[in-house]
């Protein structure tokens, strides 16, 4: 087991879910978003744990974590808010939405509030294109979204 460890518990849930997989390099990507889920992001320490388990080169497993864009190797807040900028997103003012969450929240795209609550990214298209423009909160689809509704969202995700 990881004697550097921060959170022993979560680590040995990995571990056990780990050793249940017949294949180790058959297995990554499903360990890797069993991880992902464990810890809300892939660290440096899990990562080499990952690596030490699976005997796989952690630059694999990193190169394995950079190429998908579902796993980050930052911690995201409870609320990861996503704004599409696919095309009929962006025609139909995804930008100016994106701008205002980024004042209200005085973050950039891909920070997280200092409180962790919120994480603002984009995304490429979620194929609802006909309720343009889109913002999703943890993957809860807000469709035909206007910026006067930033207020309101945010109220029900402050807990």
């Amino acid at each position: 087991m990881c004697s550097k460890c921060s959170d022993y518990l979560k680590f040995k849930v990995l571990d056990e879910y780990i050793n249940q997989q017949k294949n180790s390099e058959g297995c990554l990507i499903a360990v890797l978003h069993k991880a992902q889920e464990i810890y809300g992001y892939l660290g440096e320490e899990v990562q080499q744990f990952i690596s030490n388990k699976l005997n796989i080169p952690i630059s694999k497993i990193y190169g394995v974590i950079t190429f998908y864009s579902y796993f980050t190797i930052e911690p995201k807040g409870k609320y990861v808010i996503s704004v599409c900028t696919g095309t009929a997103c962006f025609i139909r003012g995804s930008k100016d939405i994106l701008e205002k969450f980024k004042e209200r929240l005085n973050i950039n795209e891909g920070e997280t509030t200092e409180d962790g609550l919120y994480t603002l990214d984009t995304l490429r298209c979620v194929g609802a294109c006909g309720l343009a423009p889109v913002v999703t909160i943890n993957n809860k689809i807000y469709g035909k979204f206007d910026s006067s509704e930033i207020e309101k969202v945010l109220n029900q995700f402050k807990e």
